[in-house]
This record gives C-alpha cells, sequence and structure tokens, in this order.
C-alpha cells in the first residue's frame, strides 16, 4: 500500500506492524485487509466467520467495516469475543448491545452468535459457545490490545498461552477495570463487573488471520511491552508475535514508544 497515511512498516518476529498517521486511517486499512481475507473464505468455501472485538478503541476500525462495500454479510457468521459475567444486555456497557447498534443491526451477517454473560446456566452456555467456535473456524479475528496488554479479557494474572479451555469465566484486574470506568461504560469503579466470560489465548490464536487495531497514546506501553518485552503472559498480547498471520494496526499515538 503506497499512502502518505502510512508512516511505517516492519514485522516483529512474525507479527506484521503498521503505523499511520490516525486512528481513522489505520481503520480503514485495517476494515479493507479484513474485507479482503473475508472475500478470499467466501470464494473459497461459499462463507466466512468473523471474530469481532468492542471497546472505546475499535470505533474507527468498526466504522470503516461497514462502510466497505465489498463484504457479503449475508454469508458472514460472526462472534465475539468477550462479555462481562451477569451484566444484562440492556446494560450499556454489554458487549452485545454495542455490537448491535455499531454495527450488526446495520450490516445484518447471515448468523450472528454472542456470549451471554447474564444465561441462567453459566457453565452451559461456555459450553456452548466454546462449541460453536470449534465447529466454525474463525478465518478472520479482529481484536485489539487493553492498557494492561491484554487480549480479549484474558488479563496478565489470568492469561494461559496453553489453555486447555476455549471460554472461560476470568477475574477482572484492577487496571482492566479502571480502563472500562475511564472509558465512560460504568459511573464508578464499583460498578464495573469483578468477572467475565472471555475466549481464551488458545481460541484466539486458532483464528486463521488476525487484525490487531489499537489507537490511542493510552496504549502506548501495552504496544512497546507487546513488541519489545518478552512474549509472556506479564503481556498476553506479546503471544501475536507467534502466529503466522497477525497484523498490527496502530496510530502515532499508540505507537508513540516506538522508535
Amino acid at each position: 500500500m503506497k499512502s502518505e497515511a502510512l508512516i511505517r512498516t516492519f514485522k516483529q518476529d512474525t507479527l506484521q506492524v503498521e503505523i499511520f498517521s490516525s486512528a481513522e486511517e489505520a481503520g480503514k486499512r485495517a476494515a479493507s485487509l479484513v474485507a479482503d481475507q473475508l472475500e478470499k473464505s467466501i470464494s473459497q468455501k461459499g462463507k466466512a466467520n468473523l471474530l469481532l472485538a468492542t471497546g472505546a478503541s475499535q470505533f474507527a476500525f468498526l466504522d470503516a467495516l461497514k462502510e466497505t462495500d465489498s463484504i457479503e454479510w449475508d454469508r458472514i457468521t460472526t462472534f465475539h469475543l468477550d462479555e462481562y459475567l451477569g451484566l444484562p444486555e440492556a446494560h450499556p456497557a454489554s458487549f452485545r448491545k454495542y455490537l448491535k447498534e455499531r454495527i450488526l443491526d446495520e450490516v445484518k451477517p447471515g448468523q450472528a452468535h454472542f456470549l451471554e454473560g447474564d444465561a441462567p446456566h453459566i457453565e452451559g452456555e461456555i459450553e456452548r459457545y466454546e462449541d460453536l467456535i470449534r465447529d466454525h473456524p474463525i478465518d478472520v479475528g479482529c481484536i485489539g490490545i487493553g492498557e494492561n496488554g491484554h487480549i480479549a479479557f484474558n488479563d496478565p494474572p489470568v492469561a494461559d498461552f496453553n489453555d486447555p479451555k476455549w471460554v472461560k469465566i476470568v477475574e477482572l484486574d484492577q487496571a482492566c477495570r479502571n480502563q472500562q470506568l475511564g472509558e465512560g461504560w460504568f459511573t464508578s469503579f464499583e460498578e464495573v463487573p469483578t468477572h467475565a466470560l472471555t475466549m481464551t489465548i488458545p481460541a484466539i490464536m486458532s483464528c486463521k488471520a488476525i487484525s490487531c487495531f489499537v489507537p490511542d497514546k493510552r496504549k502506548g506501553e501495552a504496544v512497546f511491552n507487546t513488541l519489545y518485552g518478552p512474549v509472556s503472559t506479564s503481556c498476553p498480547a506479546s503471544i501475536l508475535r507467534r502466529h503466522p498471520h497477525a497484523i498490527l494496526f496502530l496510530d502515532e499515538e499508540a505507537a508513540v514508544r516506538i522508535k
């Protein structure tokens, strides 16, 4: 891609890194490559499975994705990464609500599967969702990185690169809960749930391709640790350096510590 918006591209281990002048430009590039991968999957097997992230950091990417005319949404089945334990869908912080309102109600995918954090039988819900993911191998996983380096809700204390489970209940660490409060999803720290359901790291790494979109200066430390720290659960996102087909899309602010 030749563009004035693209500032720099390089590889760290197997992870491709692209840095752009703004979150909007990075989001457009990520959406374009995700659309290309979906088209490839649809041409090969007539359908595609797409995994979506949520959170304030994903706005520019999702806006660009839903404006990409080439995507055959009726041939796509969507999944998402995580959901707060016990939180009803009507709550402003619900990821089901977020995805429906920000993209899914508009693009109308062929199928959309949601992780029900307030299901009456949580262990059964975990088993149901894990079976769905295993039965629908993800062609493209669209994820972000948290301020503490998490991917999905795999915070450093609970992240496991060899987790036998693909979906599980996790306790959220204080840094993660503070991020959710800081993004405006809750009115007080006490209101932020202490636990969530999440896809595990092996489940995320099973995606055939991964698009990781990370804007904003507040993510700079996590981005630095992802790229230059050890590949360890102290920064769970560092495992992306071991995925064969992953790209990290950054704006200048998120890349502030990259020399």
